[in-house]
């Protein structure tokens, strides 16, 4: 019987602390991503993710069947940006955010194995958006992030305080995306109980002149 790995207990930076930022060195990662544009709370959204997740089942499958190596599949996670990112901490006018929703895969998950999966799936029950998937690489580095509980809607406070105040006054300044975990499934969890990971790349200050 193969050992299962949960890479959420094994790379620290899948845990956050509620009511705290912390500065933390994220690993290079691979992922399953797609990118869209525009409000969450659409069918838009919704065909993002129903790509990913057959995609993510078929490939721990196969890595157990194939290579004897089984894992827990990861929760979704995203990045965010807009032209103007205070459309996150201040207008919250969703119609103007970019994303690419995303599922972490182990790094011995190579081409060979993503367009196999591909094909299994598309001869089934082909979800909307399965040609749109990509096989990825996310190299944040340094980073700031915090635990969110609550709805998504709650967050502008918190993503405030990380950009305007702990970020500059620890002589850092934003340089990425912003990136969400969701620890939780939204489809099944009451929003007051989503367990979020909030994290923003950061580099740092430039010096005064």
């Amino acid at each position: 019987m193969t050992d299962k790995t949960d890479f959420k207990r094994e790379i620290d930076t899948y845990r956050a602390s509620r009511g705290r930022f912390d500065v933390v060195d994220v690993p290079d990662l691979r992922y399953l991503m797609i990118d869209g544009h525009g409000d969450p709370n659409t069918p838009a959204f919704t065909d993002a993710a129903e790509a990913l997740y057959p995609l993510a089942y078929k490939l721990k499958f196969a890595s157990k069947r194939t290579l004897g190596r089984d894992y827990v599949v990861m929760p979704l996670e995203a990045l965010w940006w807009a032209d103007d990112m205070a459309t996150f901490t201040a207008l919250r006018d969703k119609s103007r955010w970019d994303w690419t929703l995303m599922i972490m895969v182990p790094d011995w998950i190579d081409e060979e194995m993503f367009a196999g999966a591909v094909e299994q799936v598309a001869a089934g029950d082909r979800p909307r958006r399965l040609d749109d998937v990509r096989l990825g690489a996310l190299s944040e580095g340094r980073c700031v992030q915090t635990l969110h509980v609550g709805s998504h809607d709650d967050e502008a406070p918190v993503l405030a305080r990380m950009h305007h105040e702990f970020i500059p006054g620890n002589g850092l300044r934003m340089v990425g995306k912003h990136h969400e975990i969701y620890l939780s499934d939204f489809r099944r969890t009451a929003p007051e109980k989503l367990r979020t990971i909030l994290r923003q790349p950061v580099g740092p200050s430039a010096p005064a002149r």
